[in-house]
């Protein structure tokens, strides 16, 4: 954990009440202007005292079913420009320069697309909260960075510890990786029938479906986002009618269904949603419903992608099954 912590907004603490909460005049949206440039050049500042010129994106996510911002949401959440490669550039482990991290700090104040945690190992890290509540931390008291801050008219208020970090210490099972041995596994259950669809979580909130068979496994591998959660699924049903039969009559569904290019879609629909779902399942190819409900969503097993090193280096998780529990009972004690 980085030693100093420090929340910088725009609301004055004069203005806060005995509990803390802000009582003053300020907007919790972003002003598109004078006072969001304040932010990104108090972010500049800081980073400029740590002495840190690029940072690394952390467990981005966008969006999904329910959008929770303040703002309305943008088209390719507000990253279109920023990535030589598009939005495939957003990953776990990117590595971008200040600039575009100050512009992934302003998507972010905006509060209407994309979210990610901007780091250096061991040196600094930045990222928002809600109600335009920024968060810099830093292995440095940056003084410097302090008084800049101030005198862009933000207040810069020292913290234990960001209520935002990724908590490294939280007890969590342990994660099978995507490793060789993972991709064996894969190509057997393939062979044998038991699986046929892969669902690649390249970020929170959003994930692409690919058809496997023993000729699409090895391209498919190569053309995953970096450190990708994996969900690994049994084949779609032909058996389009029991598909549509299955339909609940209430609450959230996701349809997922092959066209007739072979390609994989899905999409998360009510019960107001269901003409809709239903039209795009009935010309499928194959198909099948998901839960969407913790605990009842239940993939054949999982794993996150490693680096090219074979280390598996991204934090996040996926919701271990019945499988990788047992994957996990044969791993060596250390």
């Amino acid at each position: 954990m980085l030693t100093y912590v420090y929340r910088v907004t725009k609301y004055d603490p004069a203005d806060r009440d005995g509990h803390g909460h802000y009582t003053g005049p300020e907007d919790t949206v972003s002003d598109h202007g004078e006072i969001e440039a304040s932010y990104l050049r108090a972010v500049a500042a800081f980073a400029a005292d740590t002495g840190i010129d690029h940072l690394v994106v952390r467990e981005p996510q966008v969006p999904s079913l329910a959008h929770l911002g303040v703002e309305p949401p943008v088209d390719g959440f507000g990253l279109e420009g920023l990535f030589p490669s598009g939005q495939a550039g957003f990953h776990d482990g990117a590595q971008v320069l200040l600039d575009i991290a100050l512009e992934l700090v302003r998507v972010m104040l905006r509060d209407n697309g994309a979210w990610c945690r901007l780091e250096a190992d061991d040196t600094f890290a930045v990222h928002v909260g809600w109600d335009q509540y920024l968060y810099i931390s830093s292995s440095r008291p940056c003084e410097e960075a302090l008084a800049r801050t101030r005198e862009l008219g933000l207040f810069p208020e020292r913290l234990d510890a960001s209520p935002y970090a990724f908590d490294e210490d939280e007890e969590q099972d342990i994660q099978r990786p995507g490793d060789d041995d993972f991709w064996a596994d894969l190509r057997r259950a393939v062979v044998s029938g038991h699986a046929g669809v892969l669902e690649e979580m390249h970020l929170e909130g959003a994930s692409r479906w690919h058809h496997l068979d023993r000729d699409t496994i090895g391209p498919d591998r190569v053309g995953l986002a970096p450190r990708a959660r994996l969900a690994v699924w049994p084949p779609l049903s032909t058996d389009i009618a029991a598909v549509l039969r299955a339909l609940p009559t209430d609450g959230l569904i996701e349809g997922v269904w092959q066209d007739d290019d072979g390609l994989i879609h899905s999409a998360i629909a009510d019960e107001d949603g269901h003409a809709e779902l239903t039209a795009r399942i009935t010309s499928a190819r194959a198909a099948a419903l998901l839960s969407v409900y913790a605990g009842e969503r239940a993939p054949l097993f999982t794993a996150v992608m490693t680096d090219n090193d074979g280390v598996l280096r991204a934090r996040w998780r996926t919701e271990p099954t019945p499988s990788d529990r047992d994957w996990a009972l044969r791993q060596p004690k250390g």
